[in-house]
């Protein structure tokens, strides 16, 4: 690993791990041996980040370098508490820690008044079960709508009945009750929305559909906006 991902990954750390944080939990999180964690902590003092502590005791991260001081107001910081936590409440391994990290992230960003602001916000998110259901082969989709690959998907119909498709994914869409995966569908070589809980499999179609996710996704929505305005027209349902 480059020493500047290193430096990275311990800032990291220091960011979302309870304060004081000894020498020895640090080198576990960050996988390297106590000497490099130490030389790694010179290192970031030596580049500006205010740590305190010492060897023996623990370490807090005072002062990020890394990320300037942030003027947030504080209904933009009520914002972003809510909207992580709605995040987190969605059911999505994946989502939920990315969320933790930025507002980790946010949070080191912050004076400790608005950071307290953050971390004991007024809005709150409280759902007992999960938004939406588990599906665990969502970090795989949306790799591919990102590196614009073509995915394989087993998709069962309303009635059980499972059929192979191959799908261009162009876009995660999350409504009050599904989850949706928007996408070009070669076997009817139209758009088509496919219900994340009736995807069965998933693998990569080994093609790629690179630069055409963004000018798909842009006609995708402009025929959904222009249904939704007339609902006199009588169109297709591009649910699948």
């Amino acid at each position: 690993m480059a020493r500047s991902d290193r430096l990275f990954r311990l800032l990291h750390a220091m960011r979302t791990m309870p304060a004081p944080i000894t020498a020895a939990r640090l080198a576990e999180a960050t996988e390297v041996s106590l000497r490099s964690l130490y030389r790694d902590i010179d290192a970031l003092r030596a580049a500006g980040a205010q740590i305190e502590g010492e060897r023996g005791y623990g370490y807090r991260l005072i002062e990020d370098y890394a990320l300037p001081p942030q003027t947030f107001e504080r209904a933009e910081i009520e914002a972003i508490a809510l909207g992580m936590a709605e995040v987190a409440s969605m059911g999505d391994p994946v989502l939920a820690e990315a969320a933790a990290s930025v507002l980790a992230k946010v949070a080191a960003t912050l004076p400790d008044d608005r950071e307290q602001y953050l971390l004991h916000a007024i809005s709150q998110v409280f759902r007992p079960t999960p938004r939406y259901e588990v599906t665990p082969n969502m970090e795989l989709v949306r790799g591919a709508c990102w590196r614009e690959e073509a995915l394989r998907i087993g998709y069962a119909d309303k009635n059980g009945a499972v059929s192979e498709r191959m799908i261009l994914p162009l876009a995660v869409v999350y409504t009050d009750r599904t989850q949706t995966v928007l996408a070009r569908c070669c076997l009817r070589e139209d758009f088509r929305m496919f219900r994340t809980d009736r995807i069965r499999s998933v693998s990569l179609a080994g093609s790629s559909f690179r630069p055409r996710r963004a000018a798909l996704l842009r006609d995708y929505m402009a025929e959904l906006k222009q249904r939704s305005s007339r609902p006199d027209i009588s169109a297709k349902d591009t649910n699948e």
